[in-house]
């Protein structure tokens, strides 16, 4: 065995066995001996030629013992170098490293270089590195690599793909030759074709996020949809400053909005909203010691960037992704211009958002009331009323989608046992009133503050349910209101009164159409108690006639008109009602409390009779010639304050001041044409 063929063993046996695997190697295309084959064909050219290796090339820690006239035939790089010395140092930065350097060295040696999707990029770039030129050779390695660039990868969505990711470790140099525009141009315009492809589109619709419409953002949901097509899944894979230029070009090419956006909203829920993303820029900061935060902002600032904005936003990206945005913008201490570009774009289209998309304060924090969350979301709800408030202050559509998502909110928020009184009706009175066509929300919100915090005083209970209104509560929750113990007196009292004349009107309405079946009358009117046949007197018109020629019982016109005016008089008559009783027990209350807190201060006399064993007697409802010590209530119960009577108590006396209202009032309608027994007269107190 010759000298020659035992170096070449040795030399595919320390290098078969070496544990260091080349990023080359990975590719299915090329061959993992290279540098064997180097090996062989430097032996051969000696063979020939008969001149021994007479040049030193070092790349990195590798050294090359090459032959000079292969190298100045193909590279003006060797060929300037190697006037001054036959010791050549590539620098660090050579595009590939030693491994590159092997093919093109192979290259050098009028050897078939394999070019592949893989390794094209490198090959590329380290070719310009050697200045590797028609110049210096027909068929250079500059004109090949880019013929297979131009004729066979940018042809191909996988391989261009494939050059692009590899043209991260080439940039500077990538970049100056073109390569990543080309591949960046190439992807859009394949993207768009796969969008403008009719047999695609018949066989399954494109991608939108119209799903997401009206349901709280879910991270989970949004992957699952990203992953339906598998372009998109590739795209949103990419680094973003790739990602950046495509989403451009996916515009500059003449793709829509409403396909172009669910895109970018893919990429920022792979990289900025994912709770896995989350882990994996903690393990990078673990790990390399770099500050992931600052990236995830450069990304995030990236994205706002991209997304659009006005109305073309709202018709295509789901308001919970801008909220999404919002609460991680908060997280990394985006800057304020951000931040309020986010609310401004929220402002707009919060009708359309559920009230999970809002912003709620961190767990841990001491006080909700003073959290950035909370004082993010009262800035979007002032500029979303500013922009939706009209000129004659009638409440909009939007204006009470909105102010009920508040009052939920407000639900919400109220658990915080820091919150003071003052704090929370602050946050009742962001939305006016007039904004709230139903009143339960609001009740809850109410309701929640008060369970949180039990201890506050009956001015302050009065003060926190000033604003609720029985009469636009639903039936359910207006029961539940009678039955909440931790409602003021006189918040129980319009509900019941309420549910009163709610029973009322619902007997009344069954009697009227029960009536109308069977007499054709309309009980009620004026016009059945005046006239036996209302239907000669009604417009002062002739009879309605049916087509087979006999008279019909009742004018259906005539009818409905004088029906809407009994409704709507009876409407004014309850209103009237509920509004003097209403007024008439806020009177009856703050007489309580003036009475409890001059109770308070009167002092007991020790050596005074019992106050549960006095048989005193005293009018059910009158107050005049009250005493601390001495005073009983409706049911007989001694107290020296409303507030030391028992839940049940005040249920009972509740009761028994709506029977007298209900009394007085059934009197001044004169609905009973009856004549009432006389009864006890009930004084009513002189103070109100």
């Amino acid at each position: 065995m010759s000298s020659a063929v035992k170096d070449l063993h040795e030399f595919l046996i320390t290098d078969t066995t070496s544990p260091k695997t080349s990023a080359l190697a990975l590719s299915p295309f090329s061959s993992p001996n290279v540098g064997a084959l180097l090996k062989i064909k430097i032996i051969a050219w000696s063979q020939e030629t008969g001149l021994p290796v007479s040049v030193h090339v070092r790349v990195g820690e590798r050294v090359y013992d090459l032959h000079k006239h292969p190298l100045l035939s193909k590279s003006g790089y060797f060929k300037r170098a190697l006037l001054e010395s036959t010791d050549i140092e590539l620098p660090h930065n050579f595009p590939g490293g030693s491994e590159v350097f092997e093919m093109v060295a192979l290259f050098s040696y009028s050897s078939s270089t394999l070019i592949d999707p893989f390794n094209v990029a490198a090959l590329r770039s380290a070719a310009e590195f050697l200045e590797m030129t028609e110049e210096y050779g027909t068929g250079n390695l500059c004109e090949r690599s880019d013929l297979y660039l131009n004729q066979v990868v940018l042809q191909n969505w996988d391989d261009t793909l494939i050059v692009l990711q590899k043209c991260q470790t080439l940039l500077p140099l990538s970049e100056e030759l073109l390569i990543v525009s080309r591949c960046v141009e190439s992807l859009a315009f394949m993207a768009c074709m796969e969008i403008l492809d009719p047999e695609h589109r018949r066989e399954r619709p494109v991608i939108t996020l119209e799903t997401m419409a009206g349901q709280a953002w879910s991270c989970e949901t949004v992957k699952e949809i990203a992953a339906q097509d598998l372009w998109i899944k590739d795209l949103i894979a990419l680094p973003f400053r790739f990602f950046q230029r495509i989403i451009i070009s996916l515009r500059r090419q003449g793709m829509k909005d409403k396909y172009v956006s669910p895109i970018i909203v893919f990429y920022a829920n792979k990289w900025v909203l994912s709770k896995k993303t989350h882990q994996f820029w903690e393990s990078i900061e673990r790990t390399r010691g770099e500050d992931a935060n600052n990236k995830v902002s450069v990304i995030l600032q990236g994205i706002l960037d991209l997304i659009p904005v006005g109305d073309k936003a709202s018709r295509v990206i789901p308001v919970g992704f801008y909220f999404a945005l919002l609460a991680r913008a908060l997280d990394l201490g985006l800057n304020e211009d951000s931040t309020k570009k986010l609310q401004d774009q929220i402002a707009p289209v919060l009708h359309l958002a559920v009230v999970d998309d809002f912003l709620l304060p961190s767990s841990g924090m001491e006080s909700m009331s003073s959290s950035v969350e909370l004082a993010t979301m009262e800035s979007i709800i002032s500029t979303c009323l500013l922009s939706t408030a009209n000129i004659e202050q009638t409440p909009s559509e939007v204006n009470c989608i909105v102010a009920e998502l508040w009052d939920k909110y407000a639900s919400q928020i109220a658990t915080d046992p820091n919150m003071g009184t003052k704090r929370f009706m602050d946050l009742i009175e962001m939305v006016p009133i007039s904004y709230r066509q139903s009143h339960d929300h609001l009740y809850r919100a109410m309701n929640t503050f008060l369970i949180e915090h039990r201890n506050i005083s009956q001015e302050e209970k009065a003060l926190v349910c000033k604003y609720l209104n029985c009469q636009r509560l639903s039936q359910e929750t207006c029961i539940e209101a009678v039955q909440n113990e931790l409602m003021p007196l006189r918040l129980i009292v319009q509900a019941l009164f309420v549910q009163q004349l709610n029973t009322h009107q619902a007997f009344k309405d069954c009697s009227d159409s029960f009536r109308y079946e069977k007499y054709a009358d309309f009980s009620g009117s004026l016009w059945s108690s005046r006239y036996a046949n209302p239907t000669n007197h009604l417009l002062g018109e002739t009879p309605f006639k049916e087509p087979n020629g006999e008279e019909a019982t009742v004018r259906p016109l005539a009818f409905l008109m004088q029906k809407d005016l009994v409704v709507q008089r009876s409407a004014e008559l309850s209103r009237s009602d509920y509004e003097s009783t209403s007024f008439r027990i806020q009177t009856l209350e703050q007489e309580l409390i003036s009475l409890k807190r001059s109770l308070q201060w009167q002092p007991i006399s020790t050596g005074s009779e019992p106050i549960f064993g006095r048989p005193d007697i005293i009018r059910p409802f009158g107050l005049d010639g009250r005493s601390a010590s001495k005073k009983r209530n409706p049911l007989g119960q001694v107290t020296s304050c409303i507030g030391s009577v028992s839940f049940a108590s005040q249920r009972k006396y509740a009761n028994r001041i709506l029977k007298v209202f209900r009394r007085i009032s059934l009197i001044g309608r004169g609905k009973s044409s009856r004549k009432t027994r006389p009864g006890p007269s009930v004084p009513w107190p002189k103070s109100m």
